[in-house]
């Protein structure tokens, strides 16, 4: 069957001149105007479309891709504000609705939100709301430690970022656990760094345990032999620098260039880190 605010895989059955019908199942035969068939297509083909409510209210498919889907959280731009609410631009020719009784605080036009995308189930209309907590899950979770999620990064608190995990659960980065420039709406990789006892969970952006250094020392070796085997950072350079070069935080640099020095894999300089010749990996013979 297919689903209204979602992407569906469709049959064509049926070409008129102003587009083709597809097999919507319980919904019915669903039009596929004109300017969004893609060339060559004839009955019998499947294509995937987007499926909505025009401003008629009749059910209407599109091959643009919006930046969200029902049940999902995206960060959006308002483009107007009107007596009924705030429309914002999803990437489809019908901006998307949030009515102002879903509006958590005042919406101008031009600013950014992170919208839930629902269907209303009275009227099968697509509409947003800026109240998260409403679509949060607070069933218990099965994340376990170390566990890669994807994360959309929400409000800067005093303790740090509360961002959304998996579309379902709240969890925070902690500003110590920050390393990089972090914006709101920005979606991300992020780990399941602590489940407290309370039940929240505190949220990492770098792996953690024995992959974060094995990764970690595997890409100092690897910078090394791209730059001759000397790198111009050491236990001494700025922590902002170090991020830079390897995306980690100054103290796991620390522990894994003290890990490469143990091994003999690298001496510490006052200028920088070098490979030594043992090392090395072997120079390829010029022909």
């Amino acid at each position: 069957m297919a689903m209204i605010g979602r992407y569906n895989t469709l049959e064509v059955v049926k070409e008129v001149k102003f587009g083709v019908y597809l097999d919507g199942g319980d919904l019915g035969e669903i039009l596929l105007p004109q300017r969004y068939l893609p060339e060559g297509t004839q009955v019998g083909d499947s294509l995937e479309v987007f499926i909505y409510l025009d401003s008629d209210d009749y059910l209407i498919a599109t091959t643009e891709k919006p930046k969200g889907q029902v049940g999902e959280f995206v960060c959006l731009k308002a483009v107007d504000v009107n007596r009924v609410g705030a429309f914002f631009d999803w990437g489809l020719s019908k901006d998307l609705l949030v009515p102002f009784n879903e509006h958590k605080k005042t919406i101008e036009p031009g600013s950014e939100h992170i919208v839930y995308i629902y269907l209303d189930q009275e009227t099968d209309r697509i509409a947003g709301s800026t109240k998260l907590n409403r679509f949060i899950d607070n069933y218990p979770h099965q994340f376990k430690q170390g566990q890669p999620v994807d994360l959309i990064i929400e409000d800067h608190t005093h303790i740090g970022y509360k961002a959304i995990i998996n579309g379902q659960h709240w969890g925070v980065v902690y500003d110590n656990d920050v390393f990089k420039p972090l914006r709101y709406g920005q979606k991300m990789r992020g780990y399941i760094k602590q489940i407290r006892p309370d039940g929240k969970i505190n949220l990492s952006l770098q792996k953690l345990g024995r992959h974060k250094a094995a990764d970690l020392t595997g890409k100092i070796l690897q910078l090394l032999d791209e730059h001759d085997g000397f790198i111009a950072a050491n236990d001494k350079t700025d922590p902002k620098v170090i991020y830079k070069l390897f995306g980690a935080s100054k103290k796991a640099f620390k522990m894994a260039i003290g890990n490469l020095y143990k091994q003999r894999l690298i001496t510490i300089e006052e200028k920088g880190i070098r490979r030594t010749d043992k090392s090395a990996q072997p120079q390829r013979r010029r022909k």
